[in-house]
Protein backbone atom coordinates (compact mmCIF):
# COMPACT_ATOMS: atom_id res chain seq x y z
CA UNK A 1 0.00 0.00 0.00
CA UNK A 2 1.48 2.98 -0.85
CA UNK A 3 2.15 6.16 1.53
CA UNK A 4 -1.23 7.91 2.67
CA UNK A 5 -0.93 11.82 2.06
CA UNK A 6 -3.98 12.50 3.97
CA UNK A 7 -2.77 13.50 7.38
CA UNK A 8 -1.39 16.47 8.87
CA UNK A 9 1.05 16.31 11.70
CA UNK A 10 1.44 18.89 14.06
CA UNK A 11 2.80 19.21 17.56
CA UNK A 12 0.65 18.93 20.70
CA UNK A 13 0.13 21.25 23.86
CA UNK A 14 -3.33 21.19 24.88
CA UNK A 15 -4.61 19.40 27.73
CA UNK A 16 -7.81 18.06 25.64
CA UNK A 17 -4.66 16.87 22.90
CA UNK A 18 -2.66 14.74 25.36
CA UNK A 19 -6.05 13.10 26.64
CA UNK A 20 -6.48 12.19 23.01
CA UNK A 21 -3.25 10.50 23.07
CA UNK A 22 -4.07 8.61 26.06
CA UNK A 23 -7.03 7.24 24.20
CA UNK A 24 -4.77 6.69 21.29
CA UNK A 25 -1.86 4.92 23.58
CA UNK A 26 -5.11 2.12 25.18
CA UNK A 27 -6.15 1.85 21.67
CA UNK A 28 -2.45 0.65 20.39
CA UNK A 29 -1.93 -1.33 23.36
CA UNK A 30 -4.93 -2.64 25.10
CA UNK A 31 -3.84 -3.53 28.84
CA UNK A 32 -0.72 -1.02 28.70
CA UNK A 33 -0.21 1.37 31.42
CA UNK A 34 -0.25 4.63 29.43
CA UNK A 35 1.39 7.64 30.05
CA UNK A 36 -0.61 9.96 31.72
CA UNK A 37 -1.82 13.15 30.06
CA UNK A 38 -0.26 15.60 32.81
CA UNK A 39 2.82 14.09 32.34
CA UNK A 40 2.70 14.23 28.71
CA UNK A 41 1.75 18.22 28.76
CA UNK A 42 4.72 18.78 30.98
CA UNK A 43 6.92 17.22 28.72
CA UNK A 44 5.77 19.34 25.65
CA UNK A 45 6.16 22.25 27.84
CA UNK A 46 9.91 21.38 29.08
CA UNK A 47 11.74 21.29 26.12
CA UNK A 48 10.24 17.46 24.63
CA UNK A 49 7.90 17.07 21.94
CA UNK A 50 4.20 15.21 21.61
CA UNK A 51 3.37 15.48 18.03
CA UNK A 52 0.18 14.07 16.75
CA UNK A 53 -0.55 12.78 13.09
CA UNK A 54 -4.60 13.60 12.21
CA UNK A 55 -6.95 12.94 9.14
CA UNK A 56 -9.43 15.71 9.44
CA UNK A 57 -10.07 15.89 13.55
CA UNK A 58 -9.41 11.72 14.42
CA UNK A 59 -5.94 11.28 15.74
CA UNK A 60 -4.33 8.36 14.36
CA UNK A 61 -0.90 8.46 15.29
CA UNK A 62 1.87 10.25 18.08
CA UNK A 63 5.27 10.60 18.66
CA UNK A 64 5.95 11.37 22.33
CA UNK A 65 9.37 12.31 23.91
CA UNK A 66 11.63 14.15 26.28
CA UNK A 67 15.20 15.59 27.13
CA UNK A 68 17.49 13.65 28.81
CA UNK A 69 21.54 12.76 29.08
CA UNK A 70 23.67 10.61 26.74
CA UNK A 71 26.65 9.49 28.79
CA UNK A 72 27.58 10.23 32.28
CA UNK A 73 29.85 13.09 34.05
CA UNK A 74 31.18 15.72 32.26
CA UNK A 75 31.06 13.92 28.80
CA UNK A 76 27.47 13.59 28.88
CA UNK A 77 25.84 15.16 26.08
CA UNK A 78 21.90 16.42 25.72
CA UNK A 79 19.87 14.01 24.13
CA UNK A 80 15.79 13.79 23.18
CA UNK A 81 14.56 10.28 24.47
CA UNK A 82 11.47 9.11 21.80
CA UNK A 83 9.74 7.11 23.92
CA UNK A 84 6.14 6.31 22.29
CA UNK A 85 5.51 6.03 18.80
CA UNK A 86 1.51 4.55 18.21
CA UNK A 87 -0.43 4.34 15.07
CA UNK A 88 -4.03 2.92 15.01
CA UNK A 89 -3.93 -0.49 13.23
CA UNK A 90 -5.94 0.50 10.51
CA UNK A 91 -3.40 3.16 9.35
CA UNK A 92 -0.41 0.90 9.35
CA UNK A 93 1.68 -0.07 6.69
CA UNK A 94 1.00 3.87 4.92
CA UNK A 95 4.50 5.46 5.55
CA UNK A 96 3.04 7.17 8.72
CA UNK A 97 5.53 5.74 11.71
CA UNK A 98 8.29 7.15 9.37
CA UNK A 99 6.29 10.15 8.65
CA UNK A 100 6.49 10.96 12.19
CA UNK A 101 9.66 10.20 13.15
CA UNK A 102 10.75 12.38 10.33
CA UNK A 103 8.58 15.17 12.20
CA UNK A 104 10.55 14.91 14.98
CA UNK A 105 13.91 14.47 13.27
CA UNK A 106 12.89 17.95 11.86
CA UNK A 107 11.62 19.75 15.21
CA UNK A 108 14.93 18.39 17.58
CA UNK A 109 16.99 18.99 14.75
CA UNK A 110 15.99 22.80 15.11
CA UNK A 111 16.81 22.69 18.54
CA UNK A 112 20.37 21.98 18.27
CA UNK A 113 20.19 18.32 19.66
CA UNK A 114 22.42 16.18 18.43
CA UNK A 115 20.90 12.53 19.04
CA UNK A 116 17.82 10.91 19.36
CA UNK A 117 17.63 7.74 21.42
CA UNK A 118 14.92 4.84 21.87
CA UNK A 119 14.16 1.02 22.58
CA UNK A 120 12.71 -1.46 20.68
CA UNK A 121 12.12 -5.43 20.62
CA UNK A 122 15.18 -6.51 18.63
CA UNK A 123 13.23 -9.64 17.16
CA UNK A 124 10.78 -7.34 15.90
CA UNK A 125 11.21 -7.31 12.15
CA UNK A 126 8.73 -4.45 11.17
CA UNK A 127 10.43 -2.10 13.71
CA UNK A 128 14.09 -2.86 12.46
CA UNK A 129 13.33 -2.34 9.15
CA UNK A 130 12.06 0.88 10.00
CA UNK A 131 14.32 2.14 12.66
CA UNK A 132 17.77 0.77 11.38
CA UNK A 133 17.23 0.41 7.41
CA UNK A 134 14.77 3.83 6.64
CA UNK A 135 15.93 6.32 9.06
CA UNK A 136 19.22 5.49 9.42
CA UNK A 137 19.78 4.77 13.82
CA UNK A 138 22.09 2.37 14.79
CA UNK A 139 22.39 -0.04 17.87
CA UNK A 140 25.28 -1.31 20.08
CA UNK A 141 23.52 -1.44 23.03
CA UNK A 142 21.45 -4.53 24.11
CA UNK A 143 19.44 -4.15 27.37
CA UNK A 144 17.95 -7.64 28.56
CA UNK A 145 14.37 -7.73 30.37
CA UNK A 146 14.58 -4.19 30.34
CA UNK A 147 10.96 -3.52 31.23
CA UNK A 148 10.62 -6.82 33.26
CA UNK A 149 7.45 -8.46 33.15
CA UNK A 150 5.09 -7.37 30.95
CA UNK A 151 1.25 -8.41 30.20
CA UNK A 152 0.36 -6.66 27.22
CA UNK A 153 -1.00 -8.85 24.40
CA UNK A 154 2.28 -7.99 22.33
CA UNK A 155 5.04 -8.80 25.62
CA UNK A 156 3.10 -11.41 27.31
CA UNK A 157 5.46 -14.44 28.43
CA UNK A 158 8.87 -12.90 27.24
CA UNK A 159 11.50 -11.45 28.60
CA UNK A 160 11.35 -7.17 27.73
CA UNK A 161 15.15 -7.67 26.33
CA UNK A 162 15.15 -4.23 23.77
CA UNK A 163 17.69 -2.79 21.65
CA UNK A 164 18.61 1.10 22.65
CA UNK A 165 19.15 2.68 19.23
CA UNK A 166 21.11 5.94 18.53
CA UNK A 167 19.40 8.12 16.01
CA UNK A 168 22.45 10.85 15.23
CA UNK A 169 20.29 13.68 13.60
CA UNK A 170 23.11 15.15 11.66
CA UNK A 171 25.00 12.61 10.61
CA UNK A 172 25.26 11.93 6.66
CA UNK A 173 24.08 8.17 7.50
CA UNK A 174 20.68 10.14 8.84
CA UNK A 175 20.55 12.63 6.20
CA UNK A 176 20.66 10.43 2.93
CA UNK A 177 18.09 7.83 4.24
CA UNK A 178 15.58 10.95 4.61
CA UNK A 179 16.47 12.74 2.01
CA UNK A 180 14.03 13.47 -0.88
CA UNK A 181 16.05 10.85 -2.70
CA UNK A 182 17.41 8.90 0.00
CA UNK A 183 19.92 5.83 -1.06
CA UNK A 184 19.04 2.88 -2.77
CA UNK A 185 18.07 0.09 -0.23
CA UNK A 186 20.34 -2.62 -0.28
CA UNK A 187 18.91 -6.06 -0.85
CA UNK A 188 20.74 -9.30 0.24
CA UNK A 189 22.61 -9.79 -2.59
CA UNK A 190 24.69 -6.55 -2.41
CA UNK A 191 25.93 -7.66 1.26
CA UNK A 192 27.04 -11.18 -0.10
CA UNK A 193 28.65 -9.42 -2.90
CA UNK A 194 30.74 -7.95 -0.26
CA UNK A 195 31.51 -11.03 1.69
CA UNK A 196 28.86 -10.50 4.47
CA UNK A 197 28.55 -14.07 5.39
CA UNK A 198 25.78 -15.14 7.66
CA UNK A 199 27.50 -16.39 11.25
CA UNK A 200 24.24 -17.86 12.25
CA UNK A 201 22.00 -20.55 10.46
CA UNK A 202 18.38 -21.15 10.87
CA UNK A 203 16.14 -24.05 10.23
CA UNK A 204 12.78 -24.93 9.31
CA UNK A 205 10.65 -26.83 11.93
CA UNK A 206 7.91 -29.38 11.20
CA UNK A 207 5.27 -26.74 11.75
CA UNK A 208 7.31 -24.00 8.86
CA UNK A 209 8.81 -21.88 11.92
CA UNK A 210 12.63 -21.21 12.12
CA UNK A 211 14.49 -21.95 14.99
CA UNK A 212 18.06 -21.22 15.67
CA UNK A 213 20.68 -24.38 14.02
CA UNK A 214 24.59 -24.29 14.40
CA UNK A 215 26.36 -21.08 14.11
CA UNK A 216 29.60 -19.76 13.95
CA UNK A 217 29.00 -17.27 16.64
CA UNK A 218 32.55 -18.48 18.25
CA UNK A 219 34.58 -16.80 15.52
CA UNK A 220 34.01 -13.27 17.40
CA UNK A 221 36.18 -14.82 19.86
CA UNK A 222 39.63 -14.38 17.28
CA UNK A 223 40.29 -11.49 16.60
CA UNK A 224 41.72 -12.29 13.50
CA UNK A 225 38.80 -14.02 12.21
CA UNK A 226 36.28 -10.71 12.77
CA UNK A 227 34.57 -10.16 8.84
CA UNK A 228 34.48 -5.72 8.47
CA UNK A 229 30.74 -6.89 7.68
CA UNK A 230 28.46 -9.82 9.06
CA UNK A 231 24.90 -10.76 8.98
CA UNK A 232 22.35 -12.59 11.49
CA UNK A 233 19.12 -13.65 10.96
CA UNK A 234 16.30 -13.32 13.32
CA UNK A 235 12.17 -14.54 12.64
CA UNK A 236 10.59 -12.44 9.73
CA UNK A 237 7.54 -12.48 11.72
CA UNK A 238 8.18 -12.69 15.55
CA UNK A 239 4.65 -11.86 16.57
CA UNK A 240 2.80 -14.52 14.72
CA UNK A 241 5.78 -16.94 15.86
CA UNK A 242 5.20 -15.71 19.64
CA UNK A 243 1.50 -17.02 19.02
CA UNK A 244 2.07 -20.22 18.13
CA UNK A 245 5.15 -21.51 19.65
CA UNK A 246 5.91 -19.49 23.03
CA UNK A 247 9.19 -21.95 23.49
CA UNK A 248 10.86 -21.29 20.39
CA UNK A 249 9.92 -17.69 20.92
CA UNK A 250 11.58 -17.77 24.74
CA UNK A 251 14.51 -20.16 22.22
CA UNK A 252 15.23 -17.84 20.39
CA UNK A 253 15.43 -14.40 22.55
CA UNK A 254 17.93 -16.25 24.31
CA UNK A 255 19.78 -17.09 21.13
CA UNK A 256 19.59 -13.17 20.49
CA UNK A 257 20.67 -12.02 23.86
CA UNK A 258 23.34 -14.22 23.76
CA UNK A 259 24.93 -13.24 20.20
CA UNK A 260 24.32 -9.66 20.18
CA UNK A 261 25.78 -9.64 23.75
CA UNK A 262 28.89 -11.09 21.76
CA UNK A 263 28.22 -8.42 18.46
CA UNK A 264 28.95 -5.97 20.80
CA UNK A 265 31.25 -7.03 23.23
CA UNK A 266 33.40 -7.52 20.25
CA UNK A 267 32.89 -3.99 18.48
CA UNK A 268 30.24 -4.68 16.30
CA UNK A 269 27.17 -2.02 15.77
CA UNK A 270 23.86 -3.34 13.95
CA UNK A 271 24.47 -0.60 11.12
CA UNK A 272 21.46 -1.97 8.04
CA UNK A 273 18.37 -4.20 7.76
CA UNK A 274 17.87 -6.48 4.99
CA UNK A 275 13.88 -7.76 4.58
CA UNK A 276 13.48 -10.45 1.70
CA UNK A 277 9.65 -10.76 1.57
CA UNK A 278 7.36 -13.29 0.16
CA UNK A 279 5.75 -16.92 1.40
CA UNK A 280 9.15 -17.83 2.88
CA UNK A 281 10.56 -14.42 4.44
CA UNK A 282 13.67 -13.77 5.20
CA UNK A 283 15.06 -11.02 7.64
CA UNK A 284 19.14 -10.18 8.48
CA UNK A 285 20.63 -7.29 10.86
CA UNK A 286 23.67 -5.98 8.83
CA UNK A 287 26.20 -5.71 11.51
CA UNK A 288 29.77 -3.43 10.97
CA UNK A 289 32.76 -3.99 12.95
CA UNK A 290 34.36 -0.56 14.72
CA UNK A 291 32.93 2.69 15.14
CA UNK A 292 34.08 3.92 12.10
CA UNK A 293 31.21 2.68 10.39
CA UNK A 294 28.95 5.34 12.18
CA UNK A 295 28.90 7.75 9.06
CA UNK A 296 29.02 10.72 11.30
Amino acid sequence: MPPSQNFDIRALTRIEQMQQVVGLQQAVWPGIQSVPEHLLLTAAHSGGLVLGAWEGETLIGFVFGFLGLHGTGASAILKHCSDMLGVLPEYRDRGLGAALKRAQWQMVRKQGIELITWTYDPLESRNANLNVAKLGAIAKTYLPDLYGEMSDGLNAGLPSDRFMVEWWVNSPRVAKRLSRQPRRRLDLAHFLSAEAAPLNATALDEDGWPRPASDELHRLADAFARPPLTLFEIPSEFRALKSANQDLALEWRLYARTAFDLFFSHGYLVTDFVHLPGSASRSYYVLSHGESTLGR
